[in-house]
């Protein structure tokens, strides 16, 4: 993983009230209150490519990965529930990670 990758998604994720980050499956994960997961990073896990997981609201996935395969995709184990997964390794628009990380976010924390 590049440092500056995991630094910035480190503070996208960390800058959301009652969040806390732990190792889960090996890989930097953020939970809301300790219990739901809404970011992992994809450090090589899977396969030889840096990215990120990021739960999403139904249709989220599909639509990006219409508009930009080499961008996102569908990340095995949790992409069926609608995460979707973006690539670190190319060039990627910070804002729009922050943006997908932020619904995420409000996407678990306002589950019941």
């Amino acid at each position: 993983m590049i440092p500056d990758n995991l630094g910035f998604i480190r503070t996208a994720c960390m800058g959301h009230p009652l969040v806390e980050e732990r190792l889960s499956h090996g890989e930097p994960t953020w939970f809301f209150k300790g219990k739901r997961s809404f970011v992992m990073l994809a450090d090589h896990h899977h396969d030889d490519r840096d990215a990120v997981w990021i739960a999403a609201a139904p249709g989220i996935q599909e639509a990006l990965i219409s508009e930009s395969p080499g961008r996102y995709f569908r990340p095995p184990y949790v992409g069926v529930r609608g995460w979707v997964g973006a690539y670190l390794d190319v060039d990627f628009d910070r804002e729009d990670i922050t943006g997908l990380i932020r619904e995420a976010y409000s996407l678990v924390a306002s589950k019941k």
